[in-house]
Formats: structure tokens, C-alpha cells, sequence
């Protein structure tokens, strides 16, 4: 009985020894590639991201090893203090909700209403 699964198996198409087949074939149209993100909304989703990490403790490095540049560095740090404060105060929801908005302000501040293509890197 084994030696009857093991040469079925061996004998399945596109098995090593066993007849060959034809790689499948995609049809249709791929799917479309994600929007690329503006300065300001790639420093929002780095900074929220690790502001977080930080807050829980999960997480030290410095500035590089998180993907931020140093200006991006300087608005996390004044995030997680923040949300520090406020989470001792009205609790983890709110931190995390104050981690939000001040990436998201902080950051529009700092690149306004870039379009894709310019330098997160500053």
C-alpha cells in the first residue's frame, strides 16, 4: 500500500521524476499598485508607528535603525512625551489617539502639501 502512494505521488504531474506540465498561465489584468504616499503621510504612518512601539516599551533604536530622519526623530520624541502624559492622565485609548493627531499635524507642518516624489528625509 505504501508503495502504491509512493508511486502515485512520484508519478503526479510536476512531481520530480514525474510527467511534466505546464505552468499555469495568469489571465486577466494585474492588480493595480498602491498609491504612492506623500512626504507627509509616509512621516505620519513611520512616526505613529513607532511612537507607539516606544510607548509600550517594545522598542529602543535610534533614528536610522526606525527608517526616520532626524526631523522625523525630534516629532517622535515630542509625540511619545506626550502621550506618556496623557496616558497616565485619561488612559492608553487617548494616548494613542493624541499619537495620531500630532503625527499627523506635526508632519503636515514639517513637509506641507507635498506630492509624492520629494524627500521624507529631512
Amino acid at each position: 500500500m505504501l508503495a502504491t502512494a509512493l508511486t502515485a505521488a512520484c508519478a503526479a504531474p510536476g512531481a520530480p521524476g514525474g510527467p511534466a506540465t505546464a505552468s499555469p498561465r495568469r489571465t486577466g489584468t494585474p492588480a493595480p499598485a498602491s498609491p504612492a504616499l506623500s512626504d507627509r503621510e509616509l512621516c505620519a504612518r513611520l512616526v505613529s508607528h513607532w511612537a507607539r512601539e516606544t510607548l509600550e516599551g517594545d522598542t529602543y533604536g535610534d533614528y536610522q535603525s526606525m527608517g526616520l530622519s532626524g526631523g522625523q526623530y525630534e516629532i517622535l520624541l515630542a509625540i511619545v512625551a506626550a502621550a506618556r502624559d496623557t496616558g497616565r492622565r485619561q488612559g492608553a485609548r487617548a494616548a494613542h489617539e493624541l499619537i495620531d493627531r500630532e503625527a499627523r499635524e506635526r508632519c503636515a507642518a514639517r513637509y506641507g502639501d507635498d506630492g509624492p516624489g520629494g524627500s521624507p528625509r529631512r
